[in-house]
């Protein structure tokens, strides 16, 4: 939910205006939307709270990768009370795949010094199920993570507007 409108709610005839230059408004660009919708995300994970809300982190997560046009790997980096340390798009792919390195998160949360991660990727197919290649490296992930002392929160899946929690699914 930002500021009380939900993605639920959200009417594809209703019209967004932005101010121009000269003071009169225009109908808002899908660019210029989306971009409003990841600065918006951005002020969600600004408070100091612990993100152990999967709807919070889901929104947040739906504002920074709903309507990327290729697949965006993406890790949210905690501490040890589970508040935001980074937010990083680590990798990025074509439009059904990105390669996703466990190594790779793993140098950045020892770097950090995160106690937890929170993975995220989006299908700009805009089909929410996880693939049998998204549940396995959800697997390796956590093991390769365990080893080290990190926990592997949950890994959201983003499609469109909608978002899979794997933890609340039960694959994690």
């Amino acid at each position: 939910m930002y500021n009380g409108l939900t993605f639920d709610n959200l009417n594809s005839n209703e019209k967004l205006y932005v101010l121009n230059e000269e003071g009169a408004y225009n109908e808002a660009t899908s660019s210029q939307i989306l971009a409003t919708a990841r600065n918006v995300a951005d002020q969600l994970l600004m408070s100091k709270q612990p993100l152990n809300n999967p709807d919070l982190v889901k929104n947040f997560l739906v504002g920074k990768l709903a309507g990327l046009e290729h697949e965006v790997a993406a890790i949210i980096f905690l501490d040890s009370q589970f508040q935001l340390i980074r937010y990083i798009e680590m990798f990025h792919g074509t439009l059904s795949q990105a390669s996703v390195y466990p190594r790779e998160i793993a140098k950045v949360a020892l770097r950090l010094n995160a106690s937890a991660v929170i993975m995220s990727h989006n299908h700009p197919s805009g089909h929410a199920e996880p693939s049998m290649a998204d549940r396995k490296l959800t697997k390796n992930l956590q093991k390769s993570l365990g080893l080290l002392d990190i926990k592997l929160l949950d890994h959201i899946l983003v499609a469109g507007a909608s978002s899979l929690s794997f933890t609340e699914a039960g694959y994690l």
